[in-house]
């Protein structure tokens, strides 16, 4: 478990809301138990606010029990439902969220999301008088100033799951196959999917890559003996296609390859132990934190302990992939 702040409860709040935004994260549906059942154990009313931004600004609220979330710490997905708002973007759309908050007797927000959804809550912050803390929830653990994001580790092990499957038949006909999984501007899912499925190569966005030059290389592997899996590992990186260009050149070189797309399967599915424990933890000291007065913060985790790091910082730094990380990738497929 996790190391906890000491903090000392100095505000009080009649009531909180929680919503959950943009694509969902396997663990949203824990860390909304933790808000809930923490909120209502001090005295806090709780609303959980249907689909994301859209909800809020919609004004659909509506009242948490500890009952609401009962049995759902398995459950993959949101049972808040998410969306993208681009509305969210309009200052005047921000000023009608915060109203219909007041108007609830709301003085609070917790936010779960990635990246565009720690900005709409670090400008409500900003714009109004409504405490906001955000959760780190997303599968690609892109995130600045945690070291862990909730449904990244159920995402690695749901891509793990169906390499283990593909290689089965990679094996057996002696082809390659390009698995791509999610990571449009991260290679991080790639990466540590690459390095425990043990991949013959990791494609990631943060280093570019000649096609021509790969699929030679891929194919003189073949010849020499040298590869192993016959799994290659691609991030679907911030250009689409970039799997089938490989896949033609390979057939150019004489192989015969497959791209197998797992597209939102990564999504899905229940969350490992491992993203319940994070995001209930998370969820519980976001209450905390909104209790010891602290506001347009996000509550993330850092060498085993939970902290507190400014939605400003988190939104202005990109979290770069660990080159050593992907060192380790590339030393593992020689």
């Amino acid at each position: 478990m996790y190391s906890l702040p000491d903090l000392e409860p100095i505000r009080d709040f009649d009531a909180i809301a929680v919503l959950t935004s943009g694509g969902d994260s396997p663990g949203m549906n824990p860390a909304v138990r933790g808000v809930v059942r923490a909120a209502l154990n001090s005295g806090v009313q709780v609303y959980g606010i249907q689909k994301g931004y859209s909800g809020l600004v919609a004004g659909d609220l509506r009242v948490m029990t500890s009952s609401s979330v009962r049995n759902i710490v398995q459950r993959g997905g949101t049972i808040l439902k998410s969306d993208r708002c681009e509305a969210f973007k309009d200052p005047e759309i921000r000023q009608q969220a915060a109203a219909n908050l007041k108007n609830a007797g709301i003085g609070a927000l917790i936010v779960i999301g990635g990246d565009g959804s720690l900005t709409g809550a670090h400008l409500l912050a900003e714009e109004s008088d409504i405490a906001v803390i955000g959760l780190p929830g997303t599968i690609d653990n892109d995130i600045f100033g945690t070291e862990d994001t909730i449904g990244f580790d159920t995402a690695v092990n749901t891509a793990l799951d169906a390499i283990d499957k593909i290689r089965d038949t990679a094996s057996s006909h002696e082809r390659y196959f390009l698995v791509e999984v999610m990571g449009r501007n991260s290679g991080f899912l790639a990466t540590h999917v690459g390095i425990a499925a043990g991949a013959e190569m990791v494609i990631v966005p943060e280093y570019q890559v000649n096609i021509e030059e790969l699929g030679r290389q891929l194919c003189e592997n073949r010849r020499t003996g040298k590869g192993s899996s016959g799994i290659i590992v691609v991030a679907e990186g911030r250009e689409p296609g970039l799997t089938y260009r490989l896949a033609q050149q390979l057939q150019q070189q004489g192989e015969d390859p497959r791209v197998c797309i797992l597209g939102h399967i990564q999504r899905g599915g229940h969350p490992s132990g491992h993203d319940r424990v994070l995001a209930s933890g998370l969820g519980a000291m976001a209450v905390s934190y909104l209790l010891a007065g602290y506001n347009d913060i996000m509550v993330g985790v850092s060498e085993g302990a939970i902290l507190d790091i400014p939605l400003d910082s988190v939104i202005r730094y990109r979290k770069g992939l660990d080159p050593q990380l992907f060192e380790l990738a590339l030393l593992l497929h020689k």
